[in-house]
């Protein structure tokens, strides 16, 4: 297929011109015109590249692209070593950043909703990127921990009481914490996230609501791959989701 099909494709299936984000989200960096073979990854990292030239990709397809607001924009050090690669072997990149957090179907949020046997009510937070529901049924949070490391294969982060009751939940994939009082808001008994950060002990131990960080990385694997498979079984290309681990 050509690279403009396949890119007016994925921009309007997520949207993109609705969401206020911090990097362009789309074709990020341009290479050959027709596209046979995409690799998707969490991250446009070296070892990504490396892999997906090594595949013969003629795309890339990621959630964490380049560009991010606020950063140099001089193409120098690690960025230059990334876009020489992908201009040298006139591979494509796509980056889709908050769309692919909030799509219904195969965004982030969805994808690891779906994965951990979510039922999801609503949203809430800025541009509707989190998400709240409940659980079939209570369980301890130390039985919904160990079900979380199992699915994600890392074991997460728990600020609470094991013994605690859990059926409300709300969840945001990745760096999500700072939504943390908002989703105490909608009346659960646990927030589900990548990360942790300080002050979020306190809010968790003082609210009696407890926090889990199951991993950035971890979590917001499975939208990238959702959509992959998607665009391949639409249009008859190859797909290959390539995992480089990250603790993070």
């Amino acid at each position: 297929m050509h690279r403009d099909e396949l890119e007016n494709h994925l921009n309007q299936l997520l949207d993109i011109s609705r969401f206020h984000d911090y990097c362009p989200n789309g074709l990020q960096v341009e290479g050959r015109d027709h596209i046979h073979t995409v690799i998707s990854g969490v991250t446009a990292s070296l070892n990504l590249l490396e892999a997906a030239k090594a595949a013969k990709a003629d795309a890339i397809l990621v959630h964490h692209g380049y560009f991010w607001r606020g950063e140099d924009t001089r193409i120098t050090g690690l960025k230059s070593r990334r876009i020489a690669l992908l201009m040298k072997h006139d591979i494509n990149l796509f980056a889709y950043h908050l769309p692919l957090d909030i799509h219904p179907v195969f965004g982030n949020n969805a994808c690891l909703g779906k994965k951990l046997g979510f039922i999801e009510i609503g949203r809430f937070g800025d541009q509707d990127i989190a998400a709240h529901g409940k659980l079939p049924q209570a369980v301890t949070l130390s039985t919904l921990s160990e079900k979380i490391s199992r699915t994600l294969l890392r074991k997460p982060m728990l600020v609470g009481d094991p013994d605690k009751s859990i059926q409300k939940i709300a969840w945001c994939t990745g760096a999500a914490q700072s939504y943390f009082e908002a989703a105490i808001q909608q009346g659960i008994d646990a927030f589900i996230t990548g990360e942790i950060s300080e002050q979020t002990v306190h809010i968790a131990r003082e609210s009696g609501v407890a926090f889990i960080a199951a991993g950035h990385h971890a979590t917001e694997r499975y939208g990238v791959q959702a959509l992959g498979d998607h665009i391949a079984q639409q249009f008859n290309i190859q797909h290959q989701f390539i995992d480089i681990e990250n603790p993070v």
